[in-house]
């Protein structure tokens, strides 16, 4: 990434807020918001129990990884959106509000 400036997203379940999904120095990391055990979520996936762990992954995580469009499709996200077809979270960000299933990825808005 050209920036120093890491990226984040939102992640809804359910169209709830779910939690935070952002870059760091190391990688990646994935953290529930506190509200949302206590509001009656359920775990966005097998690979993150509710917890107030902080889930941290030195590349992108496969979960959201399977989010991210395939094929003729990730090239023609790719190529329209101006996005490097290697650029998964980029891509996630771009297109995670139409996702297949419960989950949801937007741009943060912090």
């Amino acid at each position: 990434m050209a920036s120093a400036e890491k990226r984040k997203a939102d992640v809804y379940f359910l169209e709830v807020f779910a939690g935070v999904l952002e870059e760091t120095g190391a990688g990646y990391r994935f953290t529930y918001d506190p509200n949302y055990p206590v509001n009656g979520g359920r775990p966005i996936g097998v690979q993150f129990p509710l917890s107030q762990a902080v889930y941290e992954f030195e590349h992108f995580p496969g979960y959201f990884d399977n989010l991210v469009s395939e094929g003729w499709l990730r090239r023609t996200q790719s190529q329209t959106q101006r996005i490097a077809e290697e650029d998964r979270f980029g891509l996630l960000l771009a297109n995670g509000r139409d996702l297949v299933g419960a989950v949801s990825i937007l741009p943060s808005k912090e």
